[in-house]
């Protein structure tokens, strides 16, 4: 085996190394660099991206407080109009509840002086059929008739007398 002799092993151990290092030079003129741009061009895009999540992210639960701080306010502001809608509800009920005692009390007291009115009423009706029916009671008494002077006497009397025993 050829490969094995010293003498051959040794310039084929130089030919290795020196194509190896004309490799590693070619390497290392052409290719790293467009190699190495391409990784770090890579790496770069890797951390942005990464950044750019990071960013989003951030973003994202900044208007994710915003939005449950909005909902929070909402929910606020919708109990205190819940609370101001009862409380103006309760207040109307009062109003009306005050109106309506109001107006029944207006009522009881227009029906108390119609009472009071139809009452006098029929007392002055009653006093006037008492007068007539008097007069005619005395103009048989007396057989005679009777001149308005006495009429008028005779009505007052039994007026008077009637208002005492109406008023006991």
């Amino acid at each position: 085996m050829p490969q094995f002799e010293t003498h051959f092993f040794s310039s084929l151990i130089f030919w290795e190394v020196v194509s190896f290092a004309i490799l590693l030079f070619l390497l290392y003129k052409f290719a790293f660099p467009g190699i190495l741009s391409a990784l770090e061009e890579r790496e770069k895009k890797i951390k942005d991206s990464l950044d750019q999540a990071e960013r989003h992210r951030s973003e994202a639960e900044r208007r994710l407080k915003e939005y449950e701080a909005k909902l929070n306010a909402a929910g606020k502001e919708a109990e205190g109009i819940l609370a101001a809608a009862k409380e103006r509800a309760q207040r109307l009920l009062e109003e009306n509840e005050q109106r309506l005692t109001a107006e029944a009390e207006r009522i009881k007291g227009d029906a108390t002086r119609e009472i009071d009115h139809e009452r006098r009423k029929a007392v002055q009706e009653i006093r006037n059929q008492t007068t007539e029916l008097a007069l005619m009671v005395a103009e048989k008494v007396v057989q005679r008739s009777l001149t308005d002077a006495d009429h008028r006497k005779f009505a007052d009397e039994a007026l008077d007398a009637l208002s005492k025993s109406y008023q006991r």
